[in-house]
């Protein structure tokens, strides 16, 4: 500031002429524009530098939760918009006096430098490709609005989520819109016990997939500030954005769908991968073996489940009608236990 606005008085002095307009000092009009605009730099220099001190507090908090492939991709993007700005604004340089022009051309690039990190960390998975590199968990046929979904409060407080990321069924974008970051902290402030542990279960959902390298995070304004409710509010942006709407709420992925947008309902996938048996399910176990414990023979289900089938040693070999106790999930698979089935007896007669 204190070199541009003392470039600025020395072409000032120099049109106003060589003497300082009367004063009776011995100072030329340049001289005195120099004075008086490095003198006014000072100040709002002074002004400027605390701004930009608040700004890069600012961005090493924002940075602090970024991956390296997402501060690769941002600083790809500012590098080319730095370069493009140079190449189309350096004839400035040459035409206008350098103490003037040389900080409006460093304002130029600082700001297409920011915007081009903000395109290449928004564009994340198309700009890695175009170096030969995609992120982690990343489909190389998706790109831009495709592998951005709009996250639904149901989904945060769930908490679910956070594993399906980690197991590699969700990557790309998650969009946040500010009115569910709202209802989460209302939610977290609550006096009722049950509401304030669901708020908090799911502003550390959001936290811990802002930590992951397989999503960005991205918390952007209220679409709709004229609508009250925040499924409304959810389905414009799905709406406005194209991006699906990820939610657990089965009545707003119906309204969602009806209004056009595109759901992808988290339930109804909880529901497809659901085990093939429950408890109380009376199936066929061919028995195979005998278990570990006593009395236990084990069989397998037609999709390779295993079955562990209590008192039933004496029936290896044998198709044995077993009813289902339980259904274990382990990180190898599913489990079920069962015991035989035992028919209904026959009625006495009168």
């Amino acid at each position: 500031m204190v070199v541009f606005l003392a470039g600025v008085g020395a072409h000032l002095g120099e049109l106003v002429g060589d003497e300082a307009g009367g004063t009776g000092l011995p100072l030329s009009g340049a001289t005195l524009g120099v004075l008086l605009g490095a003198c006014l730099g000072y100040v709002l220099g002074g002004w400027l530098a605390r701004r930009v001190a608040r700004g890069v507090g600012h961005a090493d908090r924002l940075f602090a939760g970024r991956s390296a492939e997402q501060l690769l991709s941002g600083l790809l993007g500012a590098a080319v918009a730095v370069l493009a700005a140079g190449f189309v604004t350096w004839p400035l340089l040459v035409l206008g006096r350098p103490l003037v022009v040389l900080p409006v051309f460093v304002f130029v690039l600082v700001v297409a430098g920011t915007v081009g990190y903000r395109l290449g960390l928004a564009r994340r998975e198309g700009v890695l490709r175009l170096v030969g590199s995609a992120p982690p968990g990343t489909a190389a046929a998706e790109s831009g609005p495709t592998s951005a979904r709009l996250l639904d409060t149901s989904v945060a407080v769930d908490g679910r989520v956070v594993d399906v990321v980690r197991a590699g069924f969700l990557h790309g974008r998650l969009t946040v819109l500010q009115p569910v970051l709202d209802e989460l902290q209302h939610l977290a402030d609550s006096g009722d016990d049950g509401r304030r542990a669901r708020g908090r279960r799911g502003l550390d959902a959001l936290t811990a997939l802002r930590n992951l390298r397989e999503v960005d995070v991205e918390v952007v304004e209220d679409p709709a500030p004229e609508l009250d409710e925040v499924d409304a509010k959810l389905v414009r942006a799905a709406l406005r954005r194209g991006e699906p709407l990820l939610t657990l709420d089965t009545n707003l992925a119906k309204v969602a769908a009806l209004a056009g947008a595109r759901v992808m309902n988290l339930h109804a996938l909880a529901l497809a991968l659901r085990p093939p048996v429950g408890a109380g399910d009376t199936v066929t176990v061919a028995l195979l073996r005998a278990g570990r414990e006593p009395g236990q023979a084990v069989g397998y289900l037609d999709d390779g489940t295993m079955v562990v089938v209590e008192n039933a040693r004496r029936h290896v070999g044998q198709d044995l009608p077993v009813t289902v106790t339980s259904v274990l999930l382990t990180a190898n698979g599913r489990m079920v236990f069962a015991r035989p089935h035992a028919a209904p007896e026959p009625r006495a007669r009168a």
